[in-house]
C-alpha cells in the first residue's frame, strides 16, 4: 500500500487541528488546544486506490518556527490553510507559509485550503471583521492566490460543519497520486 505523508501549516488558530480531527474523528473538538505537532494516520480510498494517509499537524506560532521544519523532510503534499475569517492568515500566505514551504521542500505539491468557511457569512464575524475595516476572505481572493503560489488547487472547507473536509483530504492524495507538470521557475531572455 502506498503511504502519503501530508504535512498542514498556516497561523495558529486557523484551525488546522480542527481540520484534521473533524476529518479522522468526525467530530468537531469542543475546546482550543494550541499544538506543538501531532500525528494522524489513516486508510483512504482515492479514486480507486487506497493509500495510507499520513497527517502531520503543526504549531503555526512562530515560537515553534524551527521545530515545524523538523517535520517536513519526505513530505508528499503540504496543506497550507488560512482562516476565511483572518485576512492577515491570508496575507500570511505570501509572507510566511509559501516562503518556507517552498523554501524547505521546492517541488511538493500545495494545496490551498481557505477554514472555516462557515463564518464568511457569520454576522457576528462580519461586525467584528468591519470594526477593523475588514471583510471576510472571498472565495475569488483565495483562488488567485493559489494561482500567485502555484498551488494545484484552492478548496474551502469547515470542520465545524464537516463541509469539504473529506474532499480536501482526497485532493491533496490526488495531488501527489497524479503529480503536475512542474513548471519550470527559471526565465531566459534571448537577445
Amino acid at each position: 500500500m502506498q503511504s502519503v505523508k501530508c504535512v498542514v501549516v498556516g497561523d495558529g488558530a486557523v484551525g488546522k487541528t480542527c481540520l484534521l480531527i473533524s476529518y479522522t474523528t468526525g467530530a468537531f473538538p469542543k475546546e482550543y488546544i494550541p499544538t506543538v505537532f501531532d500525528n494522524y494516520s489513516s486508510q483512504v480510498t482515492v479514486d480507486s486506490r487506497i493509500v495510507s494517509l499520513n497527517l502531520w499537524d503543526t504549531a503555526g506560532q512562530e515560537e515553534y518556527d524551527r521545530l515545524r521544519t523538523l517535520s517536513y523532510p519526505q513530505t508528499n503534499v503540504f496543506i497550507i490553510c488560512f482562516s476565511i475569517s483572518s485576512p492577515a492568515s491570508y496575507e500570511n500566505i505570501k509572507h510566511k507559509w509559501h516562503p518556507e514551504v517552498s523554501h524547505h521542500c521546492p517541488d511538493v505539491p500545495i494545496l490551498l485550503v481557505g477554514t472555516k468557511s462557515d463564518l464568511r457569512n457569520d454576522p457576528d464575524t462580519q461586525r467584528k471583521l468591519k470594526e477593523q475595516n475588514q471583510s471576510p476572505v472571498t472565495h475569488q481572493q483565495g483562488a488567485a492566490l493559489a494561482r500567485q503560489i502555484q498551488a494545484v488547487r484552492y478548496m474551502e472547507c469547515s470542520a465545524l460543519n464537516q463541509d469539504g473536509i473529506k474532499d480536501v483530504f482526497a485532493e491533496a492524495v490526488r495531488a501527489f497520486l497524479n503529480p503536475q507538470p512542474t513548471v519550470s521557475k527559471r526565465h531566459c531572455i534571448l537577445l
